[in-house]
């Protein structure tokens, strides 16, 4: 069985939606994880990179594949599945056919584990170094002494690389999950060290029950989803408002710019924002201009079709600031280019992550007793901008570029959002901006 489902401007999170989606509804899949690759499970690997190979050769929005010899990288992956020794291995065959195209939004989505899967902390990708930027109260990570702040010059033995970093992440994450990573940090004063971080897995049940009582579960995960990607705001005065905007989606765009009418300057916070949807995308960047105004074209397989800001909202007059980093992807991208090219308001912070394409979700199932769920996202189009120029792998980079250093992390500062609101004629410390907006750790 194979279900189609829209995701106009995908983004990462929605690796963990899907996951978590088939998780809760579905049960999770049986596959052996980390034990003998049976036969049975091999045909099934094979069965996944038929149907999902045969997708984007049918739906990719370039026919010709961005030059890659398809049909001779699909044979290569076979040969490969039949001579792998593990499950992750033949997985990964998967991954990397789709990974042979380059495209952020086109990856593959491998079964669900029957856990949930923490390293105890998060680590960011600023300028050209990557730094921890979050440790979990009671990890092992903390246990073993990293904190915010720590460079992190290798995992596992591999470099993080600004170009690369994402895939660092899909695998470790997604695709196959690690018990522990082996890390060499520095500290801010300089300190090296060689550190083995555990990681703390959580046994889900296999089938979760959603009937009676149960179905109220469902009802609070919604809500405490809802909770952890909500719209913050800090006001100073009526002088200006910083909005914090975690997700484009599941918002109230009227509620927002509602707000921000009412201010004379508006700090809008994309850091680590992936994205969402391109509905989201129009209403809020309509609400910053009088008249309508072009995002781009979108660059289908056999056809390019305008898009435009949406246009139904009084607008916000007021000056703007947008600030990005290395985790604001997609529509947030855009969303900033847009601001940018016309000259709308100040793009501070980090050159942005560029991943900006459109996509289609497919999902799958094998079997009918014992079911496992899989599923792809695949690139149908690319947004073109108004200037004619794509964002992927370039990113927008901002008007003023301004990066957090070790140190500030290690303390906790701000000086991005701090900077930003001296530029609106706000004065507050970078200690105080860096504590306006405290981070939420998703449940274990």
């Amino acid at each position: 069985m194979i279900s189609r489902r829209r995701r106009s401007i995908w983004n990462d999170q929605s690796v963990w939606h899907f996951a978590a989606t088939c998780l809760v509804f579905f049960g999770v899949a049986t596959m052996c994880w980390g034990q003998q690759f049976t036969p049975y499970e091999r045909d099934e690997v094979q069965t996944m990179l038929k149907n999902i190979t045969e997708e984007v050769k049918k739906h990719y929005y370039d026919p010709k594949m961005h030059g890659v010899d398809w049909d001779a990288k699909i044979r290569e992956a076979k040969a490969n599945v039949d001579k792998a020794d593990s499950l992750n291995r033949g997985l990964s065959q998967i991954a990397a056919v789709l990974d042979s195209l380059n495209d952020s939004h086109t990856f593959f989505l491998s079964p669900p584990r029957p856990y949930r899967h923490d390293y105890g902390f998060r680590m960011q990708m600023i300028g050209d170094h990557c730094y921890v930027v979050r440790v979990r109260p009671g990890s092992d990570a903390e246990t073993k002494g990293l904190k915010p702040g720590d460079e992190i010059a290798a995992v596992n033995g591999y470099a993080p690389a600004r170009e690369d970093f994402w895939k660092m992440e899909y695998v470790y994450n997604i695709l196959r999950p690690q018990p522990g990573l082996n890390l060499n940090v520095r500290t801010p004063s300089g300190e090296q060290r060689q550190l083995a971080v555990a990681a703390k897995m959580h046994e889900l049940p296999a089938v979760r029950d959603i009937t009676g009582e149960k179905i109220w579960d469902l009802v609070r995960d919604n809500e405490y989803e809802d909770h952890f990607m909500r719209v913050r705001y800090e006001e100073k005065g009526h002088d200006l408002l910083i909005v914090k905007f975690p997700l484009f989606g599941y918002s109230d765009e009227s509620a927002i710019l509602g707000k921000m009418r009412n201010y004379s300057a508006v700090v809008f916070d994309l850091r680590g924002n992936p994205g969402g949807s391109v509905d989201t995308l129009k209403s809020l960047l309509g609400g910053l201009f009088e008249n309508k105004v072009k995002i781009g074209d979108r660059v289908m397989r056999s056809s390019t079709k305008l898009v435009e800001t949406d246009s139904r909202y009084h607008p916000f007059t007021g000056k703007l600031v947008v600030l990005v980093d290395n985790k604001s992807a997609s529509a947030s991208e855009i969303f900033a280019r847009v601001v940018q090219l016309e000259k709308r308001g100040v793009i501070m912070g980090d050159r942005s992550a560029g991943a900006v394409m459109e996509a289609k979700h497919y999902s799958y199932q094998l079997g009918q007793q014992r079911v496992v769920f899989y599923g792809a996202s695949i690139t149908d189009a690319d947004i073109r901008m108004s200037d004619g120029q794509s964002l992927e792998h370039t990113g927008v980079v901002p008007d003023k570029v301004m990066l957090p250093t070790g140190a500030d992390l290690a303390a906790a500062r701000d000086p991005v959002l701090a900077q930003a609101a001296e530029m609106m004629g706000v004065k507050i410390t970078p200690e105080e901006a860096g504590a306006m907006f405290p981070f939420e750790w998703p449940r274990e």
